[in-house]
């Protein structure tokens, strides 16, 4: 009898926490590694959301929580959801989760059986494959290209469709991408999900403020959609609350319900400090952050025009979150300081080592011919690292 279950051995190691565990192995060992692999804002949690867990430790919150969250955050959720995306929910829609991860796993525990089909539009986010693998669902990836700002078309989910298919998950904005779809080539899609009532959307909207073009759009404010989509969000990206850990969902009531249900049975309720902290984030106008997404697009810009004064990289310009998908495949076959590059991994390893820079591959998010490159990093790392991958790629 084997120890570990198969469903452990069969999962992957989220790459991104990889390569991050591997920059923090080698500076250990007294490298000067830049990281440009993790998601996260260096920016700090805003002192108006920080003061708002202080007061909370101070009034005494302790306990334990209501599995699905509390309810005076619950109505914070509800009111940021119709100010900001005008979507109309009721209490018993929302689930609060720990992290938006928890979320996407709770939705998948409660809706995907063996053999479902769930449509991830390539490159995508990269623990959706997993997850959807853990609850036996069939990950059936969509391929896009830099040409089309790595967005699927109405085409390609048309041709992606079969009998089994019974979910579509993607984000907008996107990670790894920064694509971000418009409400027009949205509805594009739409058209074809209503010829296909079964088909249910995850529109994970976690990167929806930090957006520098043509704003953001929900897919649940198309009326034949509001009661097929599960919207994701949290606090993570655009009030710098990464390890704060809390996520939430709008959804259909029914699988509101189901999933808090699962969650009953496997965390129950978020931090009793964190939410409170997020009511008030909540509760908060968009504009109150808006120094970090200005701050963001100067990084964009600035990286990309260090990008693109490298020989061998193509690159497209991203509307939102704060990554860039370069291409890469100009490396491939070439050997590099006595190292061959076959593919977006070794060439992410390769940076690691020779440039002591941490990126991501590509073949992570469902797109071998790219790496990430995350700019959530000061804007002297940013040259300084830029600088490096450009000496060790001439």
């Amino acid at each position: 009898m084997q120890l570990l279950s198969d469903r452990i051995l069969n999962m992957s190691t989220s790459a991104t926490l990889a390569m991050a565990a591997k920059a923090r192995e080698l500076r250990g060992e007294g490298k000067d590694i830049i990281g440009l692999s993790l998601g996260e804002p260096d920016f700090n949690t805003p002192d108006f959301v920080r003061e708002a867990a202080i007061q909370a430790v101070n009034d005494g919150y302790n306990s334990y929580t209501p599995v699905d969250g509390y309810g005076e955050l619950k109505d914070a959720i509800i009111t940021k959801f119709k100010r900001d995306n005008n979507l109309t929910y009721t209490p018993t829609q929302i689930v609060v989760s720990t992290g938006a991860k928890q979320c996407l796993a709770n939705v998948a525990g409660v809706m995907l059986n063996k053999g479902d089909e769930v449509l991830l539009p390539c490159p995508y986010w990269v623990s959706y494959s997993d997850i959807v693998k853990l609850y036996d669902g069939v990950p059936v990836e969509v391929k896009t290209s830099i040409d089309t700002d790595f967005k699927m078309t109405a085409e390609q989910l048309e041709a992606a469709i079969t009998p089994k298919t019974k979910m579509m998950w993607f984000s907008s904005p996107c990670n790894p991408s920064g694509s971000v779809y418009s409400k027009e080539e949205l509805k594009a899609l739409v058209d074809v999900l209503v010829k296909y009532p079964n088909i249910y959307v995850v529109s994970d909207e976690i990167y929806e403020h930090i957006n520098y073009g043509q704003g953001h759009a929900s897919i649940a404010g198309f009326e034949e959609m509001y009661d097929r989509t599960i919207t994701v969000n949290g606090v993570s990206k655009a009030f710098a609350m990464t390890g704060w850990r809390i996520g939430f969902i709008g959804a259909p009531e029914k699988i509101a319900r189901a999933c808090n249900k699962m969650q009953g049975q496997m965390t129950s309720g978020a931090n009793c400090i964190a939410q409170r902290a997020v009511i008030t984030a909540l509760n908060e106008p968009p504009s109150r952050v808006q120094y970090m997404i200005d701050e963001f697009k100067v990084r964009r810009d600035l990286i990309l025009g260090l990008v693109n004064d490298i020989e061998g990289f193509k690159a497209n310009t991203p509307d939102g979150a704060f990554y860039i998908f370069p291409d890469v495949t100009h490396f491939f076959g070439k050997t590099l300081r006595g190292k061959t590059i076959n593919n977006a991994t070794d060439f992410s390893l390769y940076l690691l080592e020779e440039a002591l820079v941490a990126t991501v591959t590509g073949d992570a998010f469902g797109n071998p011919n790219c790496i990430r490159i995350s700019y959530a990093a000061s804007q002297e790392q940013i040259i300084e690292a830029l600088k490096r991958i450009k000496e060790v790629v001439s």
